[in-house]
């Protein structure tokens, strides 16, 4: 009789409350007579779980059963403090306090290995702050109130519900219901301006998956990067859409949204990219280069 299968059944006992014996048998691919015999071998290792016959009866745990650090292995201790410790380092509030407890409670200390800061280079540390407040709002469910700056250099302030913070393309992304567009919104976190919450709070939605938010159009654009830039290319691109060139210059084959973003983004090259495709985006560029150019001029 695995062990491995007794943790899986008592862990699926945590999580759900409790089972019937048919349904433990279909989960875990034995029959219900061998889970009968896991639950003997379960209640005899000290765990409080029992039956209860009849049409609705099933198999349970007591209430308020915890864990006990016996329970896990050596590696399955040190991944749950590994999990709070870079919990802790994202501005977790009780995280260090939770760590401390754990450690304790499994006999086994940590590495202070793991240091996350959310503020930019040289920016000031509102940027810490502002995870932390968004952090509350999500997890407390409360709206707040933003000011934002758009990709189309228009600001405006905004009622949301924040629903998630979502780590994408080395940016940090707020998901939210804006109130005032009712619809789904995704903010970027550094063109969040200012930021209060509210005490009013909301029931959260289910932000919509990617495949049902068709989002912008990605059309291919492939561009052309002297070798100079080796350390940037390779830093904002995947290495699955970059081709190194004989002479060492890099082509760059990737979907994204043609937009003022990335013109402005192309633009922060200077003379090292060029635009092989799409021809339109090569003539904004080029038109964008120019006044800048007449502006710039002496």
């Amino acid at each position: 009789m695995p062990d491995s299968r007794l943790f899986r059944i008592l862990y699926y006992l945590l999580d759900k409350g409790s089972a019937t014996a048919p349904e433990l048998a279909a989960k875990f691919e034995v029959s219900p007579r061998t889970v009968y015999r896991d639950v003997e071998a379960l209640s005899g290792a000290g765990i409080p779980v029992y039956t209860e016959p009849g049409r609705n009866g099933g198999i349970y745990l007591l209430d308020n059963f915890v864990l006990d650090r016996a329970v896990l292995s050596d590696d399955e201790r040190r991944e749950v403090l590994t999990a709070i410790q870079g919990m802790s380092a994202t501005g977790y509030v009780s995280g260090g306090e939770a760590l401390a407890k754990l450690s304790a409670l499994f006999n086994m200390d940590m590495e202070d290995w793991l240091e996350v800061d959310f503020s930019r280079w040289g920016n000031h540390p509102w940027d810490n702050s502002k995870f932390e407040l968004l952090k509350t709002a999500i997890i407390s469910h409360r709206e707040i109130k933003i000011v934002y700056e758009s990709i189309k250099n228009e600001k405006s302030e905004r009622v949301v519900q924040p629903l998630k913070l979502s780590y994408k393309s080395k940016e940090w992304y707020l998901k939210a219901f804006c109130l005032e567009r009712q619809d789904f919104r995704l903010f970027k976190l550094n063109r969040i301006l200012e930021l209060e919450i509210s005490e009013k709070t909301f029931a959260p939605r289910l932000y919509p998956s990617q495949e049902d938010s068709p989002g912008p159009e990605c059309p291919r654009i492939v561009l052309l990067f002297s070798k100079e830039t080796a350390y940037r290319v390779y830093d904002e691109f995947d290495i699955r859409e970059i081709e190194c060139r004989e002479n060492g210059d890099l082509q760059v084959s990737t979907e994204m949204p043609v937009d003022p973003w990335l013109v402005g983004y192309l633009l922060s090259f200077g003379a090292q990219v060029e635009v092989a495709e799409p021809e339109y985006l090569k003539e904004a560029l080029a038109e964008q280069a120019r006044k800048i150019y007449e502006k710039n001029k002496s």
